[in-house]
């Protein structure tokens, strides 16, 4: 599949002309759009849904709290949407127009309680953290669109803006039984963006994405008065590991695995009968994904025929590689450019500083988050980076992202510097430049027509003639329980 993007590249530069002539907002129409993001709330909810650290599916808190602030901003909000409790889909709809769409996301990672310190400081009594700063996403998502609803109602702008509260995003794929359910089929475009350690709006391909979990069953027995009547599943999940990381050398350049133990066994002196592993395969392309997951399955048969234990394996989730949208990304490189970076004050400069001081050899400067990167699309296999299931609505639907500075430069993503950034005014500035950004560019993008069809004619050449998605998870329902690591009987 990321094949025709290079196929495709020369007939999508000759779309680049029509961009260029859709020119930005006038300054009355830019003005108007920027006075309605209040940042205030943007930075009340991103600490509010900080502090509730709430995992995979398990944002009630974080998805009531976004849901009621458009809810009370004239938006009409339902609840549940694709099988998933805590996804929502809020709308305004002023007239018959184009409809744009706009990502927000709530959930964070397990384990990373982290203060707002610049040093390792868990919090005591509290599990989770967000170390990807999708409190922040959520919140100045939703800050953008309230804005531009205030433009639309004022300028009489038709046409329909809806938010997608989007769960799960850290590895279980909630956005993709919304594309599977078909709640993107009537959109004309849809906006994103990530925290950062840097501003920029460089449209990227990412890396596609197939988990799961293997379980594997033998029988428990007394590890020392009788092993020889025990068969050890813990034994199997090792067995299994060694395998697949003697496979490492045989896959295709650029392919991720990783693995955790979500379960080995209770007491050393018990042999367990029951063990489990979280395993991801990653690559550019989703059928080298899928092909490798298939051989990481052959090493858990060959381990359950090695330990004489049974296996099974469970689909978690799975997402599509991004497809780039270069007439999108230059409407929101433009945008970012005219609002330039970030400044920070002494004290937010001393704080990062200090921080740099857990990586040695960070990377980057903390001067960089007052610029704006330079612009470019980057489908070569090397730019794939993590995964994203806004991936799977970069198939069907033409799709733009932005970054924004929101971590200190040269820190590791998922990490515990990360979650003190986002819980802080250094994480609250970035985010509401991404809240600005994104309201300038849906504005445009519902005022721009011309826009809209260029974006639409190179989404269908990159994407090519017969493409049909197909999700990765197949037909399963959301994994609701996926970060619940308790036995499975």
């Amino acid at each position: 599949m990321i094949n025709r993007i290079g196929m495709a590249a020369v007939a999508a530069v000759a779309l680049n002309s029509v961009a260029a002539q859709a020119g930005p907002l006038d300054e009355a129409a830019r003005a108007r759009v920027l006075a309605g993001v209040d940042a205030k709330s943007v930075e009340a909810n991103g600490r509010a849904i900080w502090g509730f650290a709430e995992t995979g599916y398990q944002e009630q808190k974080s998805a009531a709290l976004l849901a009621k602030t458009l809810k009370d901003a004239g938006f009409e909000v339902t609840m549940g949407v694709a099988g998933e409790p805590t996804a929502f889909i809020a709308s305004f709809r002023n007239g018959a127009g184009p409809v744009v769409a706009v990502t927000a996301e709530y959930d964070a990672l397990p384990g990373l309680a982290q203060n707002v310190s610049p040093t390792k400081s868990p919090i005591a009594g509290q599990a989770h953290g967000h170390g990807c700063g999708h409190n922040l996403l959520g919140a100045a998502s939703v800050g953008a669109a309230i804005a531009v609803k205030k433009w639309m109602t004022a300028a009489k702008v038709p046409g329909e803006l809806r938010v997608y509260g989007t769960p799960a995003e850290e590895g279980g794929s909630g956005k993709v039984y919304m594309v599977r359910d078909g709640l993107f089929k009537d959109v004309d475009a849809a906006v994103h963006w990530h925290p950062a350690g840097a501003n920029s709006a460089a449209q990227s391909i990412t890396m596609a994405n197939t988990n799961g979990k293997f379980r594997f069953r033998g029988t428990s027995a007394h590890a020392a008065a009788n092993p020889d009547a025990g068969r050890s599943a813990l034994d199997a999940v090792e067995i299994m590991n060694v395998a697949t990381n003697y496979l490492r050398e045989h896959v295709p350049d650029r392919t991720r695995i990783h693995y955790v133990i979500t379960s080995g066994g209770g007491a050393p002196n018990v042999v367990p009968d029951y063990a489990e592993v979280f395993y991801y395969v990653r690559s550019h392309d989703p059928q080298i994904a899928r092909s490798v997951m298939a051989r990481v399955k052959k090493a858990a048969e060959g381990a359950a025929i090695a330990t004489e234990t049974k296996f099974e394996f469970e689909q978690i989730g799975g997402v599509y590689s991004m497809l780039p949208n270069d007439t999108l990304g230059k409407v929101m490189d433009r945008n970012l450019r005219t609002l330039g970076g970030i400044e920070w004050t002494a004290e937010e400069k001393a704080f990062a500083a200090k921080m740099r001081e857990s990586v040695p050899n960070a990377r980057g400067t903390i001067d960089s988050v007052a610029q704006v990167q330079p612009y470019a699309v980057r489908t070569d296999p090397d730019a794939a980076g993590a995964s994203t299931d806004m991936s799977d609505v970069s198939w069907v639907v033409p799709t733009v992202g932005l970054g924004t500075a929101t971590f200190v430069p040269g820190m590791p993503g998922h990490s515990w510097q990360n979650v003190a950034a986002a819980g802080m005014s250094i994480g609250a500035k970035g985010s509401v430049l991404a809240a600005r950004t994104l309201a300038l560019t849906v504005a445009e993008m519902l005022s721009s027509p011309d826009v809209l069809a260029a974006a639409k004619t190179e989404f269908e050449g990159r994407r090519g003639a017969n493409f049909t998605y197909e999700a990765m998870v197949g037909d399963r329902p959301p994994a609701l329980d996926y970060r619940n690591n308790a036995r499975v009987d």
